[in-house]
């Protein structure tokens, strides 16, 4: 056979077959489906006694706050094994190795991944690798980490400053180094 012939055939058979598992699929309209449907949890009568507000129901200079970011109120502490990748991680970078610290960086998330000092090692790597986007997200997940420690917060505002002022967001910069002087 030809290879023409040999391809058609291929792709007759093939088309066939998804001929096959479309029927299963789909129902022709007006017919029956060969699975019965799932059956649906009963309705819960609280959530229909509850009268639902949609938003041209709210009154006029009534908005609702969105929902703060959810801070811890302490920070997990940086384990031993957290703190020697930090620390070779630093090392590494002072000799212009940033790729390797990141590395390391990501390997002590990895082992203590609710530490405000892993977060903002690594918000610190990607500064100097240029990603200020991704900069900026470690930072503030830091933050979120940092709980009460005022000192680890500080460092996480004015690293953020430095961050957004670097990326041109003069405002946002000020505002991070307004909330590092009042702790």
């Amino acid at each position: 056979m030809s290879q023409r012939l040999i391809k058609a055939a291929m792709l007759g058979f093939f088309m066939a077959g998804l001929a096959g598992c479309a029927s299963d699929i789909y129902v022709t309209p007006g017919a029956e489906p060969r699975t019965p449907e799932a059956p649906r949890p009963p309705a819960v009568e609280e959530e229909q006694e509850k009268p639902s507000r949609k938003l041209s129901e709210q009154p006029e200079g009534k908005v609702e706050p969105a929902p703060s970011p959810a801070y811890q109120e302490q920070g997990d502490d940086l384990s031993p094994a957290a703190a020697s990748l930090i620390q070779q991680a630093d090392d590494l970078m002072a000799r212009g190795r940033t790729e390797a610290a990141l590395s390391q960086l990501e390997r002590a998330q990895r082992i203590s991944p609710r530490s405000a000092q892993v977060y903002f090692k690594l918000s610190e790597a990607y500064v100097r690798m240029g990603n200020l986007g991704s900069a900026e997200q470690f930072t503030l997940k830091g933050l979120s980490l940092s709980g009460s420690n005022h000192k680890l917060q500080k460092t996480g505002w004015l690293l953020l400053a430095d961050i957004r002022r670097e990326r041109g967001n003069v405002a946002g910069a000020e505002q991070a180094e307004r909330r590092a002087a009042q702790l």
